[in-house]
């Protein structure tokens, strides 16, 4: 079976974790020894992955640097999935027997300049300043920038995926037995002129929209997003609490505004868009809980047909790892 596994941030950097190349090394290790445990089981792998935390990080090394040494954002995203993928590269060798294939891209992800997100408010990125020094950078960088949490930040557009410029090689690699890592933070942003050819654009690409494109134009047969959340969950953080442990689409559909918006939200709609798409299943849970997902006892379910959400019982929540 073809897996397209799509890694969150907080898959690869624990919550609140403070953010270091030990730290990232360490998590990663762990995280690889689950995909390679899918790999051995004679499953064939395409994983993706977030990069906001390295991304916020690489962006504050450069506005702290000469002006002239400042860096375009899609070039900071370059950077950020170069990092990423090299240590997903590194640890999954490691995990899996000698000889076996693991190949790593930096991957493009084509966006259309006329695209609403263009003109909307924008998604934050990177650090996390005062006013004073938010004001001051939107003033000798031309950024925008607005409030986010108990700070003001960078505000981006956030378009969605078109294409993915090298899917074709991806779907080729993934046909061999291959293990790809590709796609990271969504892919790096990019478009394309009247004579076809393609330019870098300061913006992001929501990671889960990505990655359900991918899986649906690399074939996958499942579209699986792993994060520090056990699934979806309807009221998440009050007293009603419930992990989904199956639902349709449209079931899904109908819950969207309960879900957090910038959290379980996108892996929602990704997973309504990819089933409805392909008509194949998609999953949400923790890497911990790979094997269990693929054999249908953790996570969140959404695949095809439609009828009453189900639930995990308040056993397995307070169990689950």
């Amino acid at each position: 079976m073809r897996i397209l596994v799509s890694l969150g941030s907080t898959a690869l950097l624990r919550r609140n974790q403070h953010l270091s190349c030990a730290a990232l090394h360490e998590r990663i290790t762990e995280v690889a020894q689950h995909l390679a445990g899918a790999v051995m089981a004679g499953n064939h792998l395409v994983v993706t992955f977030g990069d906001a935390s390295q991304l916020g990080l690489l962006a504050l090394q450069t506005i702290n640097s000469p002006r002239e040494a400042l860096m375009p954002l899609d070039v900071l995203q370059a950077q950020a999935t170069g990092w990423l993928a090299y240590e997903l590269e590194l640890a999954i060798r490691n995990a899996l027997p000698g000889g076996a294939l693991v190949v790593s891209m930096v991957t493009q992800t084509l966006v259309d300049l006329h695209d609403p997100a263009f003109h909307a408010a924008g998604a934050p990125v990177g650090p996390v300043f005062d006013k004073h020094t938010a004001d001051h950078l939107s003033a000798e960088l031309g950024w925008k920038t607005g409030q986010a949490g108990n700070g003001w930040c960078r505000l981006v557009p956030a378009p969605k995926p078109v294409d993915i410029i090298e899917v074709d090689a991806i779907r080729r690699l993934a046909n061999t037995g291959v293990t790809v890592i590709c796609g990271g933070g969504g892919g790096v942003p990019v478009r394309r002129d009247i004579d076809g050819k393609l330019h870098g654009i300061e913006a992001v690409v929501d990671k889960d929209a990505a990655g359900a494109l991918l899986a649906e134009r690399a074939e996958a047969d499942f579209f699986l997003m792993l994060s520090d959340l056990g699934g979806l969950h309807l009221d998440f953080g009050g007293e009603e609490q419930r992990l989904i442990a199956a639902a349709g689409p449209r079931d899904l559909a109908a819950h969207l505004a309960n879900f957090p918006e910038w959290t379980l939200r996108p892996k929602a709609q990704a997973a309504i868009s990819f089933v409805r798409a392909t008509g194949k299943p998609a999953a949400i849970g923790k890497p911990e809980d790979l094997a269990g997902i693929l054999a249908g006892r953790c996570g969140t379910l959404v695949s095809p047909g439609e009828g009453l959400i189900s639930f995990h019982d308040a056993a397995y929540e307070e169990v689950a790892p």
